[in-house]
C-alpha cells in the first residue's frame, strides 16, 4: 500500500509539470513567433516480484514475468515547430519566415565592421549568436535593424562599390541609411532603399538552419540558442537548400493550438485528482489495517 503511496505522488508531480507547460502555452498564445511545447510521460522502472519461466518438455507451459509498476516520469519536454500562422502588419521591418530557417540575432558586433565578432560561419557553441522566428523587428536610432529588446538582425552588406555589386561573406548588422526614402525586404531577404539616386540593395538578411530544430534551447525573449543535439547551424540565403522564403510587411504568430490547450489542461487536471484518490484510497486501506487491533 505504500508503494501505491508513492506512485501517486510521483503521478501528482509530473501532472503539476503538464499543467505549468498547458499555462505556458495559453499565455503565450499571442506571443509572436513562438513555438507551443508538449509534456512526455514515460513509465518508470518496474518491480519484479517473479522471473518469467519457459515452456518444460512434457510439462508445464512457460509464464511471463510478474512485475509491478513503480510509478511515471517526465519523458521530456518537446516543441511543436509547425508554421504559424501569418498577420499581416504592412510595416516593412516585420518579417516572417515561410518555411524552414531562423532569423540570427547577436549583440557582441565589432565597433569598426559591424561584423560578429565571433567566426563567420558561426562556430559551434557561439554563445553570442541567438536565433528567433519572431520577425517584429524595428530601428534602433542609427538605423540599425534591431529585435525588439535591442538585439541586431545579422546579415550580409552589399558592396555597392564593386562592379556589379557584391553581397560580403561575413555576417553583420543591417544599417539603414539616413538619407533612404523608402525601405523594403523581399522574399529573398534582400533590403532595398530608395534614395536621391533610386533604389540601392544595402545588405540581404540570412537565415540558420539545423540539422535538429527540435535540440534548440529556449532562451527569454523569443529567442534559441544551439545545443549539443541541435548541431551547427547552417547559414543560408532565404530560398536557398531549403530555407523558407521571407515575407515582408508580416510577422508569424503563436502555433499554439487553444482548443488542445484547453484539453490538456482538462487531463492534467483530472490526472492530478484521480492521482490524489489513489492516496487516499490507499490511506484507507491503511486505516483499516491500523483498526485490526480493536
Amino acid at each position: 500500500m505504500l508503494r501505491s503511496m508513492f506512485t501517486a505522488i510521483g503521478g501528482l508531480r509530473n501532472h503539476q509539470v503538464m499543467l505549468d507547460v498547458t499555462a505556458n502555452n495559453i499565455a503565450n498564445v499571442n506571443t509572436v513567433g513562438y513555438k507551443a511545447q508538449r509534456v512526455n510521460f514515460e513509465a518508470m522502472m518496474s518491480q519484479t516480484l517473479r522471473g518469467a519461466s519457459s515452456p518444460v518438455t512434457d510439462g508445464v507451459g512457460g509464464s511471463g514475468p510478474t512485475q509491478v509498476g513503480l510509478g511515471m516520469q517526465l519523458g521530456g519536454i518537446g516543441s511543436l515547430l509547425t508554421q504559424g500562422s501569418m498577420q499581416s502588419t504592412g510595416q516593412w521591418s516585420d518579417i516572417a519566415v515561410s518555411g524552414e530557417g531562423y532569423f540570427m540575432v547577436g549583440d557582441n558586433l565589432d565597433p569598426t565592421t559591424g561584423q560578429i565578432i565571433s567566426t563567420t560561419p558561426p562556430a559551434a557553441g557561439d554563445t553570442n549568436l541567438m536565433f528567433t522566428r519572431a520577425g517584429n523587428f524595428t530601428t534602433d536610432r542609427d538605423g540599425n535593424l534591431v529585435t525588439q529588446d535591442g538585439h541586431y538582425v545579422l546579415g550580409l552588406k552589399m558592396d555597392n562599390t564593386a562592379t556589379p555589386p557584391v553581397l560580403g561573406t561575413a555576417l553583420g548588422k543591417i544599417q539603414i541609411p539616413t538619407d533612404a526614402q523608402s525601405v523594403g525586404v523581399d522574399k529573398n531577404g534582400n533590403v532595398t532603399v530608395v534614395q536621391g539616386s533610386g533604389p540601392v540593395i544595402i545588405g540581404q538578411i540570412q537565415l540558420a538552419k539545423f540539422p535538429n530544430d527540435a535540440g534548440l534551447q529556449r532562451m527569454s525573449g523569443n529567442k534559441f540558442q544551439e545545443s549539443q543535439n541541435s548541431g551547427a547551424p547552417t547559414v543560408l540565403a532565404p530560398g536557398v537548400s531549403g530555407a523558407g522564403l521571407i515575407t515582408p510587411g508580416a510577422v508569424e504568430m503563436s502555433n499554439v493550438d487553444l482548443a488542445q490547450e484547453f484539453t490538456n489542461m482538462i487531463t492534467a487536471q483530472r490526472g492530478f485528482q484521480a492521482n490524489s484518490r489513489v492516496i487516499s484510497a490507499a490511506d484507507e486501506m491503511l486505516q483499516e489495517l491500523v483498526n485490526l487491533k480493536r
